[in-house]
């Protein structure tokens, strides 16, 4: 790990235009190397390889088999492979432009809630510069929780961490692709609650937590009904519910509208909703 760390490292310090060695002993374009590295966290990934320092924890296959049924692991599965040759392209697009774009990593991976609590290793790819300050998100996220505001992310007001593109693939929910791996690996689902960050969950009161007795999901009820317009409160309630209700119908419903949820929340971001207060919400359709 820390001679792959310091081979990453070493060649973000190069220069943006520089070339690499081909085997061949001819130079090869810098696009080479941003391939090879896609390619190998993508199959890192894959592989199910944990960061040494955040070991994974696995579900045990009865609590597992509860939380996710067959037809629910069936239509994960199924989804993935038939649209094989359509997020793949749109993947290594992304990561090409991520990575042409802003030096450092293509991935970033973060510490999320799983299910019953459990831990894993979300992957994503990286809309923020290298080192970017992370203490302004996590003061603004226990804003939201404690104000009850419409959860308006700071890609609305111009954050200026972001990369190059960065706020459109956010708002699109490109950059959440790479979760399409969790999903395989059975850490995630296709529809589910949005896996939380660790710092989150500790902030949850006893009964919010009941949100994790579902596996995340990629979309979900929450992400369908709203989402930057409603509050927190209102999105812990529509999780909760989401996992004392799970159903293929349901489910569905939720797959079904998560294209134009997304569009919705596209052009939401070019005009941004207003900050003062609390925002109506339609009632949650289910």
């Amino acid at each position: 790990m820390e001679g792959r760390m310091s081979e990453v490292q070493k060649a973000n310090r190069e220069p943006r235009v520089n070339r690499v060695a081909s085997g061949d002993g001819e130079e090869a374009p810098e696009v080479t190397r941003l391939l090879h590295q896609l390619v190998t966290e993508v199959a890192r990934v894959h592989r199910g390889d944990s960061d040494t320092a955040f070991p994974s924890n696995p579900c045990l296959r009865e609590e597992l088999a509860a939380a996710l049924p067959k037809w629910k692991r069936f239509i994960d599965l199924a989804a993935v492979t038939l649209l094989f040759p359509v997020w793949l392209p749109v993947m290594t697009l992304v990561a090409l432009w991520v990575a042409v774009t802003s030096p450092g990593p293509i991935f970033y991976r973060q510490p999320r809630i799983g299910f019953k609590g459990r831990r894993f290793m979300l992957v994503k790819f990286r809309t923020m510069k290298v080192n970017a300050e992370t203490h302004i998100h996590e003061a603004y996220l226990e804003h939201l929780i404690i104000s009850d505001r419409p959860m308006i992310k700071l890609d609305a007001t111009g954050d200026p961490r972001l990369i190059l593109g960065g706020k459109f693939l956010r708002a699109t929910g490109l950059d959440e692709l790479p979760q399409i791996f969790n999903v395989l690996k059975g850490e995630m689902s296709l529809v589910g609650p949005r896996p939380c960050t660790v710092g989150e969950f500790e902030r949850y009161a006893p009964e919010q937590r009941a949100r994790v007795n579902a596996l995340p999901g990629l979309t979900g009820l929450w992400q369908v009904n709203g989402k930057n317009r409603t509050t927190f409160r209102q999105m812990i309630e529509m999780d909760i519910f989401y996992s004392r209700n799970i159903s293929l119908s349901l489910d569905m419903k939720i797959i079904l509208r998560t294209v134009p949820a997304i569009v919705s929340q596209f052009f939401d971001s070019v005009q941004p909703l207003p900050r003062s207060g609390a925002q109506p919400t339609p009632p949650v359709k289910t």
